[in-house]
């Protein structure tokens, strides 16, 4: 099998577009550092109400947007914007909608306070994003998630577009961080979930509380790969990811981080294709 060369990020933040995080740190220079491998990239996140998109110079890329994603029997129009970090040579694709994230911050409002439609936000992004690589009829061999926001790709990849020409290859990729969020979902999350190809037992482990564990349990579950991102993850997941016979990737320090990240691309696509031959 040839080596994997084309990487998806799906990612929540990345600086500069939003404050200086871990999170906003490695989604700004983990894809740079993986394109100057040689690798080729494309770059997702939520275009959150916080980015200014006048200094940042995002603009709308009509040729994707108009879509209409179905969400608890409501539809909601999928936006894309994109904008480039010239120092890179990076571009970056945002996820944008008027219920969801225009005029909205991240996983709190301005006073600390959880969004309630969390768990809306994490389906209508994962779906944005493979629904606009689609579009882009681009076939990215590893899918690096990252954040609670995309949690919900590596399923939705592995079941629901499995059959899709864009991803039918693709071994994924999430990372853990120390993040995390405090309320739990909602109940009927598992149903407003649910797409064709998905099946009940698939997401049976999602039970109450749906909290921020059970969810990163779930994408551990249809990843091909897990990564300790942060130094202080809740030692269950990467207990559990061991558990369910995941390679990992222990945490690295920041200097060493990209060069062992990409060793772990090719360590998961050889494993994947290994067993795929011994099949």
């Amino acid at each position: 099998m040839a080596k994997a060369n084309k990487v998806l990020f799906i990612t929540q933040e990345i600086t500069p577009y939003v404050s200086e995080s871990e999170m906003a740190s490695v989604g700004r220079n983990l894809p740079q550092a993986i394109q100057e491998k040689g690798r080729e990239i494309r770059t997702f996140m939520p275009k959150w109400g916080n980015i200014n998109e006048r200094r940042n110079q995002l603009h709308e890329v009509i040729r994707l947007s108009g879509m209409n994603l179905i969400i608890d029997d409501t539809d909601h129009p999928l936006i894309i914007k994109v904008a480039s970090i010239q120092s890179a040579r990076m571009q970056v694709y945002f996820i944008d909608n008027d219920d969801y994230f225009q005029n909205r911050l991240q996983a709190t409002d301005e006073n600390g306070v959880e969004y309630d439609d969390n768990d809306d936000r994490t389906i209508f992004y994962a779906r944005g994003v493979l629904e606009t690589v689609k579009k882009l009829r681009w076939c990215p061999d590893i899918i690096h998630c990252h954040g609670w926001i995309s949690a919900l790709a590596p399923l939705y990849i592995k079941k629901a577009y499995k059959e899709e020409p864009s991803f039918r290859d693709s071994k994924v990729v999430f990372s853990l961080y120390e993040e995390d969020f405090k309320q739990a979902f909602h109940s009927d999350f598992p149903t407003k979930l649910m797409l064709k190809g998905i099946a009940k037992k698939d997401v049976a482990e999602l039970k109450d509380p749906i909290d921020y564990t059970r969810l990163c349990q779930l994408a551990i579950d249809y990843s091909d790969g897990v990564v300790q991102q942060s130094p202080n993850v809740n030692p269950a997941l990467l207990e559990y990811a061991r558990q369910v016979g995941k390679p990992v990737l222990e945490y690295q320090e920041p200097d060493s981080f990209a060069d062992a990240c990409n060793a772990f691309y090719d360590q998961v696509w050889g494993i994947e294709a290994d067993e795929e031959e011994a099949e």
